[in-house]
């Protein structure tokens, strides 16, 4: 760990852009933390954002002060740790036995400095200003860089998604190019988004393929990844359940899948023992149909609220059975209710070998006589 407290006096400097713990030990007490300096009343401060469920709780403390918390949570609560300066960017990893692996790579040109305002905007990995050919071409964005103020909520949903995507990066091949299916890709704008970000910004090798039914939709698709040169992505026209191209898949996207089209989508992702798998759930119908309890009945007679209770039973579910697997699994909220009501992400990481299936999740779907099409195909 020595070499870690090293890395961590050499990098807490005004030069630092941020840092991001990752790779919780348990999840539930703290998922992440940010860091990334401040000023405040002309003093160089740090500010530590922890993020506990669905809060971020903010702490501000001095260079003394942040190595020794930093290392406190790399001890306790993280694996992993990335750091990015002006002049270079490290990864640091703790292995179970608690070895630690330190990589430093110097950037070949030396970044702008850092902005240190205290109440600066938020940060977005894709930024206002910088011009995103697919985002303009879908509306997103003006010639001139600017977001436009209609097609703002979009523009956040995409860098939420990418956040999403930055946590999970380092879980992913480095030693060749990574395979990534996009089932029920639609109009694709964040499958443009996944291969900006892996291939253009992050540099890495990929091969993106996405997946949808409608042709007319496909063909515009794969007009616009060959204007922009995108070569390792492409767009093919097909059914989830009867897809057979690809034998080696690392990463498994379906993104508001209808129904039970997202249960086949995972069940293939963990045939192909997928390392991630993205879900965000669509319109889901079959527990709707099925559900079925006394003591919920007063309940579940009103339409809406039935509709909403399958919704999220259909969801914790395919959670838990993704956890039986051998996935680390996460339901987290992909973008605010207020923006769209299909907010749901299924987040899977696999960590370990399948288990027996869990007895609590049987009862309950006794209980509500519930029997799931994710938990037939696996």
């Amino acid at each position: 760990m020595e070499q870690l407290r090293k890395l961590l006096e050499e990098s807490i400097n005004e030069q630092l852009y941020q840092m991001i713990l990752s790779n919780a030990r348990d999840k539930e007490a703290i998922s992440k933390a940010k860091v990334r300096p401040v000023m405040l009343q002309k003093e160089l401060y740090f500010q530590i954002s922890r993020f506990v469920g669905k809060q971020v709780l903010h702490q501000n403390c001095t260079k003394a002060e942040l190595v020794k918390e930093v290392f406190s949570m790399m001890k306790a609560d993280f694996k992993q740790i990335e750091i990015e300066t002006m002049s270079y960017k490290a990864t640091g990893l703790i292995s179970k036995k608690g070895t630690v692996t330190i990589k430093k790579k110097r950037h070949t040109e030396e970044k702008a400095p850092v902005d240190m305002s205290h109440n600066r905007s938020k940060q977005y990995i894709l930024q206002e200003g910088t011009v995103v050919d697919f985002l303009v071409d879908l509306g997103v964005q003006t010639k001139e860089g600017k977001i436009v103020k209609s097609k703002y909520d979009k523009f956040r949903q995409i860098n939420r998604y990418l956040e999403l995507v930055e946590d999970i990066m380092l879980e992913l091949p480095k030693d060749r190019a990574i395979q990534i299916i996009d089932f029920g890709c639609g109009k694709s704008y964040l499958t443009f988004a996944l291969y900006y970000y892996m291939h253009i910004l992050q540099k890495r090798d990929v091969n993106i393929i996405g997946l949808d039914l409608k042709e007319d939709v496909i063909r515009t698709c794969n007009a616009l990844k060959d204007k922009y040169g995108y070569n390792k992505l492409r767009f093919i026209p097909g059914d989830i359940s009867s897809f057979e191209d690809m034998d080696n898949v690392d990463m498994v996207v379906t993104l508001h899948a209808c129904d039970t089209a997202t249960d086949y989508a995972i069940a293939k992702a963990v045939a192909w023992d997928a390392k991630v798998i993205f879900a965000v759930p669509c319109c889901q119908h079959e527990v709707n149909k099925q559900i079925e309890n006394e003591m919920l009945a007063p309940v579940l007679k009103y339409g809406l609220l039935k509709e909403r209770i399958s919704a999220l039973l259909t969801d914790g579910i395919r959670a838990n059975l993704l956890e039986q697997m051998g996935y680390d699994t996460q339901v987290v909220e992909f973008i605010d209710m207020e923006h769209t009501p299909k907010n749901v992400l299924i987040r899977g990481v696999k960590k370990r070998e399948a288990s027996t299936p869990v007895e609590a999740l049987q009862r309950m779907e006794e209980a509500l006589h519930i029997k799931s099409t994710l938990e037939q195909l696996l």
